[in-house]
C-alpha cells in the first residue's frame, strides 16, 4: 500500500490492504492480529498500525510518502520460499533452469530500465 500521509483513514487502510480493523485487531480471513486500543478510531497512524502488525514501513526520504506491507506470515513475507521455475538464457546464451538450484540458498535479482 502506497500513502501520502502518515495518517490514513481506516476504510483506505482496509479497502488497500484487505485487512479488517475490528475490536478483536486487524482480520484478513481466518487469521487475526491484536492491536492495542490505540489504534481505535476513524484514522490510524500508519508507523503505529504497521508495528503493531509486523508489516514492513518505507518512507521516502524528504516526501510525504509512505510504502506498507506486504503482511508476512511468522515473520516472512511469503508464505513459501518456493519459486516457480524460470528458463532463461545465461550469459552464454545457454539455457538455465531455475529448478536446477532446488535445495540450494538462491539470491534473484532483477533489474528494469524504466
Amino acid at each position: 500500500m502506497l500513502t501520502a500521509s502518515k495518517q490514513i483513514k481506516r476504510s483506505d487502510f482496509e479497502k488497500e490492504t484487505g485487512w479488517q480493523l475490528k475490536p478483536e485487531g486487524a482480520c484478513k480471513g481466518d487469521v487475526c492480529i491484536p492491536l492495542p486500543d490505540t489504534l481505535n478510531g476513524d484514522t490510524v497512524d500508519v508507523q503505529q498500525l504497521a508495528d503493531a502488525m509486523g508489516l514492513p514501513v518505507v518512507k521516502a526520504d524528504g516526501k510525504d510518502l509512505w510504502a506498507i506491507g506486504p503482511e508476512s506470515q511468522g515473520s516472512r513475507a511469503l508464505t513459501t520460499a518456493e519459486a516457480p521455475n524460470l528458463t532463461l538464457p545465461d550469459l552464454d546464451g545457454n539455457m538455465f533452469e531455475l529448478n536446477s538450484l532446488r535445495g540450494k540458498k538462491v539470491l534473484l535479482y532483477a533489474w528494469a530500465p524504466y
